[in-house]
């Protein structure tokens, strides 16, 4: 259970995706990794780790072995479906009330948002003597509400109710004296003057402490799993893992998969394979390095699955299904929306039942249409083989979500693994594991 105290915490002060990605740099520190900066010049030794941002909300770790000849690369998400606050950020209602006017990001459950306590958090842009700095921000209370109409008003609601983001979900900020007010807490929580902030990306939260329940405690109710519970796997099995002698060790924890990461700092950018032509340079190593090392190169997507629902076992395939505690998800899907092949899914196979750790297979239904994945879209910039995988979980996009207990130490288990190993290509189809 230390690791669910663990990742919950994590959870807890990783708001938004700006947060996590802070935490994520803070603790690859603590672990001794060197931090570089995209604009000035890279020098790399073997034995040693580093990691790079972009945008504050994505990340990449690596550690350099002494023969570079491959590379092991996870990859998850930083961001979660949540509402935008707008730059004009207040709207007022018959002189009485004043709300917050947001947009929301990425596809999401309404419901759940609603009657709840909820916060604002992440980056403000600020004036200083020579220029902008971003700060993080967390306004840390019980600060909004978005609340519901009552039956009396809407008798149909139970029976189907379609929510308008723009009529339903404003949330409200406080009475008519809260006029003007927003900006000036947002500076106030900045540490600075409401004049000097001059741009932001501020994201509401709701304000749930991640919880264990169940009968034997063997669920994790949460915000934010999808996908910071990956992330954070990544991030404790690229700390804990054994340096390795050959093959680079890398974590990516991309931004806006939520809303198909086509941003300079999503898994559709140029982020990832800018940063393995600049290490390989940095290396010294030749082009054809480059491409022998990509084509014995093998990449974890590592992204949440969709659980059998108590009520609705009927939505999932009907052996292709997983259930939470029962392992890592392998995901396949023939249109590759699930970038899981056979060459991909016998590595895994073999790597996790060398390790004694559990794991399922998952398939959306037939007739149902599933989500492209970071390995998909990245696997755009830079192809390599690509397994998808994640964890069993519910309410995936709900502002609460519930997943595996036990899963937790599978996940870090099966990607320590991962990063343990060692895979040579002989040729074609022709592959050594070691």
């Amino acid at each position: 259970m230390d690791n669910v105290k663990s990742l919950l915490a994590f959870i807890e002060k990783s708001p938004t995706a700006f947060h996590a990605v802070g935490n994520i740099a803070s603790e690859l520190g603590a672990f001794g990794a060197k931090r570089l900066n995209e604009g000035e010049k890279w020098e790399l030794s073997a034995g040693e780790s580093y990691y790079v941002t972009r945008n504050m909300s994505s990340v990449i770790a690596f550690t350099i072995p002494e023969d570079a000849d491959s590379l092991r690369i996870i990859a998850a998400h930083s961001d979660s479906p949540s509402f935008k606050i707008k730059e004009n950020a207040e709207l007022a209602v018959r002189g009485k009330y004043t709300q917050l006017n947001v947009e929301k990001y990425g596809g999401m459950l309404f419901a759940p948002w609603f009657d709840r306590p909820l916060s604002v958090a992440g980056r403000v842009l600020v004036r200083t003597e020579n220029g902008v700095e971003a700060k993080l921000i967390d306004i840390d209370r019980d600060l909004l509400v978005i609340p519901n109409v009552a039956i009396h008003m809407n008798r149909e609601v139970n029976d189907g109710f379609k929510y308008n983001a723009q009529t339903d979900m404003m949330p409200l900020f406080g009475d008519e004296t809260a006029k003007d007010g927003f900006k000036k807490l947002v500076a106030e929580t900045a540490g600075v003057g409401e004049d000097d902030v001059l741009g932001n990306d501020l994201f509401l939260y709701p304000r749930i402490k991640g919880t264990v329940v169940g009968h034997d405690g063997e669920y994790i109710l949460s915000p934010r799993l999808d996908d910071l519970e990956c992330a954070w796997s990544g991030l404790r099995a690229f700390i804990g893992a054994e340096k390795p002698a050959r093959g680079i060790n890398m974590l990516c924890v991309f931004d806006n998969e939520e809303v198909g990461s086509g941003t300079k700092q999503g898994a559709d950018s140029t982020f990832l394979y800018d940063v393995i032509k600049r290490l390989f340079i940095a290396l010294g190593k030749s082009e054809e390095d480059l491409y022998r090392a990509l084509a014995a190169s093998f990449m974890l997507s590592a992204d949440n699955a969709h659980a059998v629902h108590p009520n609705h076992p009927e939505k999932t395939d009907a052996e292709n299904c997983v259930f939470m505690n029962d392992g890592i998800v392998i995901k396949f899907n023939a249109n590759q929306r699930y970038t899981t092949d056979g060459v991909s899914a016998a590595f895994f196979h073999k790597l996790l039942k060398d390790k004694g750790i559990p794991f399922q297979h998952f398939a959306n239904r037939s007739d149902a249409a599933g989500g492209g994945t970071l390995g998909n879209i990245s696997g755009s910039h830079v192809s390599i083989n690509t397994l998808d995988i994640g964890l069993a979980q519910l309410a995936m996009h709900s502002p609460c979500e519930t997943a595996g207990a036990k899963d937790v130490d599978h996940m870090i288990g099966g990607m320590t693994a991962f990063y343990e190993s060692h895979v040579a290509v002989g040729g074609d189809g022709e592959f050594f594991i070691g």
